[in-house]
């Protein structure tokens, strides 16, 4: 059993005296009115990593921790700004599977060990309000760091905690750090006491030194694809947990990188891509599943939600939740299934080495905004013949086939200029902007195709059942002229994007 809390904390740099009379005067602080001293703790964390620190590469930290109110393992995954997620489990002597699952997409699969053993005196306060509320708890640490690795190194520090309490308005920590810096007391420049040990221990490898001028194309696009790998394997933790729209986003950042190593095949070498091209495709395609049954379902409970209860006839409503009950557990299946498959591991594997060995060709080394240029332009082609190829087609099964790979080749574009947008500006960026318009449209469409799909499939069931078809064909009908409406409405929303300001401006 694990459970989960956001963490929002803040280090400092502290003098090496053991006496805290350098402390401010924090009862001062606004919003809050009493510091109270608890009693001092003893704490003793041994810290998990891989061989090659692959947790803490990533900013996550693993924890056995003894001693305090909050003893036992702890997972912390990054968030923006201040704030981590930490993830707590009981004390065992191993680490805990739900952990292990949870570490997956950043260790993929290696083992864990022993790397730093910390060991804290805690002195802790507690920043309370007028209302015997807690807001904040300082905590003065004096740090004792150990490596567990081959020559055992130590490192002694001391540090100040500032950890916000639940509810508390984050510019609290603005008011404390206020008065620490008038003491002299700075922001620590590591992000955790691990780093800090890894780093003063000598445990951690050096960085590898860049080899690309920033404004080189290979530069920017392994910054792009960068970029995404990170989305993808922060994602994992929230794909597993079930987390609101999580299966989402990770499926959108494998799409992102299968388009930008396809756009971007004269930076990147397809010899090693197009294989890590064909392992996105079919994660992609396994996360689809649940997706798009979200998708439906959300969409079809509002419709049925929209009609007058008097053209509901039958069990519609209990019709539909069964049918979304069965997909959904499949789809369900099917995505934690292909996330522990070696299939997914090697493929993260695969895209790290991509990024510690990239297999730079020749422009890679060229100018970003004409490499890149060019390769939104070829993007902006293809989609421009598909199209037209579409618009030609009289309404139909055809038509919609052709709108649906039109609207494929509308995210390529905008894929495309959205890793380009640094090194070409304004035009990338509009172009973008209204390629995404085009695929609004031809994403509408497509959701009423489907729609209409999974509506006919319906009707049969309840009709094989003995039920009313009446509303279910009703349905069927507004999600026919939805299509209508989207296929009237393309024409000038497809002018715009391909209108000349738009398409001359690309070029360099």
């Amino acid at each position: 059993m694990v459970q989960s809390m956001r963490e929002t904390e803040r280090k400092y740099e502290v003098p090496s005296s053991a006496d805290t009379s350098w402390l401010p005067e924090l009862d001062r602080v606004d919003g809050v009115s009493v510091v109270v001293d608890r009693s001092p703790e003893e704490l003793d964390a041994v810290y998990y990593d891989t061989e090659d620190l692959r947790l803490s590469g990533s900013s996550a930290v693993l924890r056995r921790r003894t001693g305090g109110a909050d003893a036992g393992w702890h997972l912390k995954l990054p968030l923006q700004g201040d704030s981590r997620e930490e993830i707590r489990s009981p004390l065992t002597d191993t680490v805990p599977d739900a952990l292990l699952d949870l570490a997956m997409s950043r260790t993929r699969g290696a083992e864990l060990t022993p790397v730093v053993r910390i060991r804290s005196t805690r002195e802790v306060r507690h920043l309370v309000d007028a209302d015997g509320a807690l807001r904040a708890e300082l905590c003065v640490d004096s740090v004792l760091a150990e490596s567990l690795r081959d020559k055992g190194r130590r490192a002694t520090w001391n540090e100040v905690e500032v950890e916000l309490a639940e509810d508390a308005d984050p510019a609290l920590l603005d008011a404390v750090e206020k008065k620490l810096r008038k003491k002299g007391i700075a922001r620590s420049q590591s992000p955790s006491k691990l780093a800090r040990a890894l780093d003063e221990t000598a445990a951690a490898p050096a960085p590898a030194s860049a080899d690309l001028d920033p404004d080189q194309a290979g530069a920017h696009v392994l910054a792009y694809v960068r970029q995404q790998v990170s989305s993808l394997v922060a994602l994992d933790p929230a794909v597993r947990r079930n987390r609101p729209d999580s299966v989402h986003r990770m499926r959108v950042a494998c799409r992102r990188l299968r388009s930008c190593l396809q756009s971007y095949r004269s930076v990147l070498d397809r010899d090693v891509t197009d294989g890590i091209r064909r392992e996105l495709k079919w994660l992609a395609g396994e996360l689809g599943a649940e997706r798009d049954q979200e998708v439906l379902m959300e969409h079809l409970g509002k419709s049925i939600g929209a009609l007058p209860e008097e053209l509901v006839l039958g069990p519609v409503a209990a019709r539909l939740r069964v049918w979304n009950v069965v997909h959904s557990t499949e789809s369900r299946r099917r995505t934690l299934d292909a996330l522990g498959t070696g299939r997914y591991l090697a493929l993260l594997d695969s895209l790290a080495l991509l990024l510690e060995r990239p297999p730079l060709r020749t422009k890679a080394g060229k100018a970003a905004d004409q490499v890149m240029a060019k390769a939104v332009r070829k993007e902006y082609a293809r989609l421009t013949g598909r199209m037209t190829d579409a618009l030609e087609l009289s309404p139909g099964p055809a038509r919609d086939v052709a709108l649906h790979e039109a609207r494929k080749e509308a995210k390529k574009v905008r894929y495309a200029a959205e890793a380009a947008r640094p090194a070409l500006g304004k035009p990338a960026k509009r172009l973008g902007k209204r390629v995404k318009a085009v695929q609004k449209v031809l994403g509408d469409h497509q959701d009423s195709v489907v729609a209409r799909g999974a509506l006919r499939d319906l009707a049969v069931a309840a009709q094989t059942a003995g039920e009313a078809g009446f509303t279910w064909g009703l349905l069927y009908g507004t999600e026919q002229a939805r299509a209508d409406t989207r296929e009237r409405e393309l024409p000038p929303v497809w002018e715009r994007a391909a209108a000349p300001e738009v398409r001359d401006s690309l070029h360099r």
